[in-house]
């Protein structure tokens, strides 16, 4: 009998398994009991009934046979519910299950046992709504998780669970991540299929995991990247991610980097740019990097490209909306009120007048440098009941300045990676590094990770 969920990450929860040393059925009561006990508010939805099916028919032979995973709310899971983390879909039950569920299940042996919560729609970096509540980090019960995978991260970093399914559509993978002192990887657009009834929305947004270390981040590209018809955005298989870790460090040396802690336009805490240049300087002597001064002129998103973002979720509500407007978190019924007010043709040319600069710019940069580092939040996490901070250390920012970290990578769909740099003086809250790196370059970008995990390991759960 195990005395709680592992707090190692899941390949070595694996390895537990095989050497018989643990068991998945045990395993599964564990998190199923953690979850049960949490403060966290981590998991919208737990369906012990079906996950024991899956457990007993677990292969542990198999890259993650056996190991319990949480799935994002906003992924579907045949007969669990179809909320969006809405109100106005409360009832819903999903009809389909997502292909990297699907191959999570079949082809890495993995056992989901429920939903994690996440912010309504994938809307903001703040996981609190109408239909589950505020969801809760792990480092500090007071403070968000971030979102829109808070809840994936909380159940992560929170010891409920090994690793979870996130999304990132403009961070949020990344975002949770830093927030909660994990790894998070958001691939090159199209690394892992969204299907099946994929939508292509802005094209900006991708799947993944939430996840304690490299290998486990590796280990699930092996399992879950690939073409799928049902996609017709998604890339290729390509095979011998984990197998691959530490074989491009010599090829790393003497590559190309700018550190740049606010990526051109975001306010960052100074405490925080420090640490990120600290712990840049120390990877970059590790790997053998050259360091190269860039200037990053990353272009501002004006409204319209947030509220260009509204019109997956205007598909979605139907002829629902307006009638159900007190049933959204305020923060989405603003944004479509302001999109049904200013949304028109000359909106949306500017809009992609908006992403052709981006492009231009990041390309522009990547002709310079081979890697950028910056920080992937703007400061720690925020209170968890929100609002989204307008001030960093007493200066005014917007409500964008989260986003002004993340959101790049993902209009450019080229990768990113989100990395543990310890914890802050104020309140103990972890504070995360974001590297850069061109399309197609997860690889590199995970043997910086292992490199700097290596050297400065980080703590694989919440105090």
């Amino acid at each position: 009998m195990t005395d709680g969920p592992w707090l190692g990450d899941a390949c070595s929860l694996v390895d537990e398994f095989r050497k018989h040393n643990r068991s998945p059925r045990e395993e599964l009561d564990a998190s199923l009991a953690a979850v049960e006990g949490s403060e966290l508010n981590a998991f919208s939805h737990v369906d012990a009934e079906r996950a024991y099916a899956w457990c007993d028919g677990a292969d542990i032979a198999k890259p993650f046979g056996g190991v319990p995973f949480g799935v994002k709310e906003l992924t579907s899971v045949e007969g669990w519910p179809a909320t969006e983390a809405s109100l106005v879909f409360k009832n819903d039950i999903a009809t389909k299950t997502s292909t990297m569920v699907k191959r999570l299940i079949n082809d890495g042996g993995m056992v989901p046992f429920g939903l994690t919560t996440s912010s309504e729609f994938g809307g903001i970096n703040l996981t609190r709504t109408k239909l589950n509540g505020a969801t809760k980090n792990p480092w500090n019960v007071a403070h968000t998780p971030g979102g829109s995978s808070g809840g994936a991260a909380a159940a992560v970093a929170g010891g409920l669970c090994s690793i979870a399914t996130g999304g990132d559509g403009g961070g949020s993978i990344r975002i949770p991540a830093g927030f909660t002192g994990l790894v998070g990887l958001k691939h090159t657009y199209g690394r892992i299929p969204k299907g099946p009834s994929m939508v292509m929305a802005s094209l900006t947004a991708v799947s993944g995991c939430l996840a304690r270390s490299i290998r486990d981040a590796a280990r699930w590209i092996d399992v879950a990247n690939g073409h799928d018809s049902r996609d017709p955005y998604s890339l290729p298989r390509v095979d011998g991610w984990e197998s691959g870790l530490g074989t491009y460090r010599e090829s790393l040396r003497g590559k190309r980097v700018a550190i740049v802690p606010g990526l051109g336009r975001a306010i960052v805490h100074p405490e925080l740019a420090e640490a990120v240049r600290r712990h840049a300087a120390m990877l970059i002597a590790d790997a053998g990097l050259a360091v190269v001064e860039i200037e990053m002129p990353i272009p501002e998103l004006s409204w319209e490209w947030a509220i260009a973002g509204m019109s997956e979720i205007v598909m979605e509500l139907g002829d629902r909306y307006p009638d159900c407007a007190d049933d959204l978190t305020p923060e989405i019924a603003f944004g479509l009120k302001m999109a049904h007010k200013i949304y028109d043709i000359k909106a949306r040319g500017r809009i992609e007048a908006q992403r052709v600069k981006m492009n231009e710019t990041m390309a522009e940069v990547f002709d310079q440098v081979d890697f950028v580092i910056g920080a992937t939040n703007p400061d720690i996490a925020f209170d968890c009941n929100g609002p989204m901070p307008q001030e960093v250390d007493g200066e005014k920012v917007g409500f964008g300045n989260n986003g002004a970290l993340t959101i790049p990578a993902n209009i450019y769909g080229s990768p990113a990676i989100q990395i543990p740099i310890g914890v802050s003086e104020r309140g103990g809250l972890p504070y995360g590094m974001q590297i850069l790196a061109p399309h197609h370059r997860e690889a590199w970008l995970l043997d910086l990770g292992l490199i700097a995990e290596a050297e400065r390991p980080w703590s694989l759960v919440a105090p």
